[in-house]
């Protein structure tokens, strides 16, 4: 409504203002509109919903000294011209607001306020956190709302999910989730007696970040990794990681020095800062999937070019150390500003070394060191492979060609035609001598020669050393039999083309080098003493191959 708001303003000065004289033909009218409210109504909007709960119905949970506190300093800073400079910051605090259906209700009511895909929204929650078990027996996270129960967990609490949804169906594509709240038993989490003996008995595997916290188009910042302690400090008089995000919006956590805190820089800031205070006992995480040339900007404003910044918030590269110019910069996740130029950048764990290259990087450059670890793995491959070729039913096998030995070539193009396809080519070539069973207790023994030719477009799923692949596939097939016998000399000779699928994996041995092995189905047609059949046509192979 707010985008057509100008439109509707000229059409009703249009029709209210002086029409044109009898002599004139179509006179225009002259317009005044105020640039201000123009301006306005074609400006993004920053909004923000802050929510601290600290007092619970239920005694079982205790209450927390600063969740409440967290929420208003956040707000001041937000809501400070000088600083966050939001149009709207909305805080949430007392016992009637701090229901689950208070909470839920504010995140509907700021959907219909964030209209506009560029408005830059931020909600915040400053709670308890605890896990139960949902109505399917599965492990669900759960912020403690203040009228939850610790004996109805399920039925009372706010589910992650639930917070999730909500949170995803935000218009905007520059939205901001960040949880001062943690899952693991103790600091500001509670569990039931009876789940904290189940965890005991569960290795730490159990603690890999959810896949849930990652939400397209947007960034979710947690104060704690999963599995940690979201502590406060009577010190300090906050939830520690809100303290440092607060005091880096007022100016340390402008990394590249361009004017403005972005919310990566906020979150950096202070990770980096919670870290050090809590002696590594905490690690705040982030999810981001999408991060753009436009950041989410949470201070100040960008009123010059920023330094070259380097950055990734990828879960495959942290604890991957960041190395520029031979100097280390910073542990990942996280981002740190260079100065421009040429730069030589390398990622390294211990003594392994997983890229290292010379980049040219300029003032307000955003790289994310995923596009090198990309450009310096080759996205083409050549396989030498041997294998089995085979018709899938058994008569096939008796009275056309027995499964068989082949070798071939396989030429594998990564990213192609699209992002995560690629293009296949395979080349078999079998050739040697077989029996067939013409009757029981008799066989006739004959040379064959099998080419086939295929090509397929498979999509690719890609884990670090790890490719896999599985896509529709062409083929065609030559299949040549030469008979010597008593009763019959001469030969035959089949070609079909064929549809089918193929499916394999690929796994790199260092920076060239990779073992790969493929399967596939046909579905051919033959003709065999002048009658035609549809018979299936299998095959698989593994050998070497090499990048280029």
């Amino acid at each position: 409504m707010r985008r057509l708001l100008p439109l509707l303003l000229v059409f009703l000065c249009a029709c209210a203002g002086p029409s044109a004289t009898a002599g004139d033909k179509g006179g225009l009218v002259p317009l005044r509109l105020d640039a201000a409210d123009l301006s306005r109504a074609y400006t993004p909007r920053r909004l923000a919903l802050l929510v601290g709960v600290s007092s619970f119905d239920d005694p079982q949970w205790r209450t927390l000294r600063f969740s409440a506190k967290d929420a208003t300093d956040l707000a001041a800073a937000l809501k400070d011209p000088a600083r966050g400079h939001f149009d709207q910051v909305r805080v949430l605090t007392r016992p009637e607001e701090t229901t689950r259906d208070a909470i839920l209700a504010a995140l509907r009511q700021l959907r219909r306020e964030a209209t506009r895909p560029d408005d830059v929204v931020m909600v915040y929650l400053s709670a308890h956190g605890t896990l139960a078990r949902d109505g399917k027996g599965e492990l669900t996270r759960y912020l403690v709302t203040r009228d939850a129960s610790y004996r109805a967990i399920p039925q009372t609490a706010l589910s992650m999910d639930a917070l999730k949804a909500e949170f995803e169906q935000l218009p905007s594509r520059r939205r901001l989730l960040v949880l001062a709240t943690c899952h693991s038993g103790s600091g500001k989490s509670l569990l039931p007696k009876e789940l904290e003996v189940e965890l005991a008995g569960i290795k730490s595997g159990f603690y890999a970040r959810p896949l849930e916290e990652s939400s397209r188009a947007s960034m979710v910042f947690a104060a704690s990794d999963w599995g940690e302690t979201a502590r406060e400090d009577e010190g300090l008089r906050n939830d520690i990681y809100t303290y440092f995000l607060i005091e880096g919006l007022n100016g340390p956590a402008d990394r590249n020095a361009d004017g403005a805190v972005t919310a990566t820089e906020a979150h950096d800031y202070s990770r980096r800062r919670t870290f050090a205070f809590t002696e590594g006992r905490q690690r705040p995480s982030a999810e981001i999937l999408e991060v753009g040339a436009d950041p989410v900007i949470l201070a100040g404003r960008i009123d010059r070019t920023g330094q070259p910044e380097l950055f990734s918030y990828n879960p495959r590269l942290d604890g991957f150390l960041l190395k520029v110019d031979g100097e280390p910069r910073l542990e990942l996740p996280g981002g740190a500003a260079v100065g421009p130029g040429r730069r030589t950048v390398e990622l390294t764990k211990g003594d392994a070394v997983l890229v290292r290259r010379e980049v040219d990087v300029a003032r307000g450059e955003r790289l994310p060191l995923e596009r090198l670890l990309a450009d310096a793995i080759p996205r083409r491959a050549l396989s030498l492979v041997g294998g089995m070729m085979s018709f899938a039913d058994g008569k096939s096998r008796r009275e056309l060609l027995p499964a068989a030995p082949q070798v071939g070539v396989v030429l594998r193009l990564e990213d192609l035609p699209l992002q995560n396809l690629g293009l296949l080519v395979d080349v078999g070539l079998g050739h040697g001598r077989k029996k067939l069973q013409v009757a029981p207790g008799s066989e006739v023994p004959f040379g064959y020669t099998a080419l086939t030719l295929g090509a397929a477009v498979p999509y690719l799923w890609r884990w670090e050393r790890l490719t896999l692949f599985a896509g529709p596939r062409v083929a065609a097939l030559y299949l040549g039999r030469s008979f010597d016998v008593e009763a019959y000399s001469g030969g035959q000779r089949y070609f079909t083309v064929s549809p089918g699928v193929v499916g394999g994996l690929a796994w790199r041995l260092g920076e060239r080098l990779e073992l790969t092995a493929q399967g596939h189905g046909m579905l051919t047609y033959v003709v065999v003493d002048g009658q035609g059949q549809a018979v299936g046509f299998i095959g698989g192979n593994a050998g070497v191959g090499y990048r280029f």
